[in-house]
C-alpha cells in the first residue's frame, strides 16, 4: 500500500525542464506494448516496451520560441496532430523504459529551451589572406607553364 502511494507522488510532482519550465505529468501519456528483441519468453508475455506522447501543439507548458524549435529538432518524432512520440525499449521493465522515455523527453525539451547561438561572422587574419594569394599566384605559374609555346610570341 505504502508503495502505491510513493509512487502516486512521483506523478504528481512535474517534470523540470528549467527553473521556469514545468511539464505537469498529466500533460504525459504513456502506453505499453510488448517489445522485440532479447528477453526470453517474457517477450510474448509482457507488454515492457513504452511509448511517451506529449502534445506539443496544445501543451500550455512551452512557450511558441521553444515550440517551433521543438518543431525543428524533432521533426521526425512528431505526427500530424503534433504528438511527439519517444518510444523506448531498451530495458526488460516497464520502469526502466518509462524513465529512459523521460529522459529522452527531458534532454530534448532542455535542448528546445536554448536558444540557438548566432554565429558572429569574421574576417579571415591578414596572414591567411596573404597565404591564400600567394598560393593562388604559385598555382597559375604552374598551370601558365603548362601552355604551349606559339612561335608568334616569341
Amino acid at each position: 500500500m505504502i508503495l502505491t502511494f510513493i509512487s502516486l507522488e512521483k506523478i504528481i510532482d512535474p517534470l523540470v525542464v528549467t527553473e521556469s519550465i514545468l511539464i505537469p505529468y498529466r500533460e504525459l501519456h504513456f502506453s505499453f506494448v510488448r517489445s522485440s528483441g532479447p528477453g526470453g519468453q517474457n517477450v510474448n508475455k509482457l507488454a515492457t516496451a513504452c511509448q511517451l506522447r506529449f502534445d506539443l501543439r496544445n501543451s500550455p507548458s512551452l512557450t511558441e520560441e521553444m515550440r517551433e524549435r521543438l518543431y525543428r529538432i524533432a521533426r521526425n518524432r512528431i505526427n500530424r496532430e503534433g504528438i511527439l512520440v519517444i518510444d523506448a525499449r531498451r530495458f526488460r521493465t516497464q520502469e526502466g523504459n518509462r524513465q529512459d522515455a523521460l529522459q529522452r523527453l527531458l534532454k530534448l525539451l532542455q535542448r528546445a529551451s536554448r536558444p540557438p547561438v548566432r554565429r558572429v561572422p569574421t574576417r579571415p587574419p591578414a596572414a591567411s589572406v596573404r597565404l591564400r594569394l600567394q598560393l593562388k599566384k604559385q598555382r597559375g605559374e604552374i598551370k601558365q607553364g603548362r601552355r604551349r609555346i606559339d612561335s608568334d610570341e616569341e
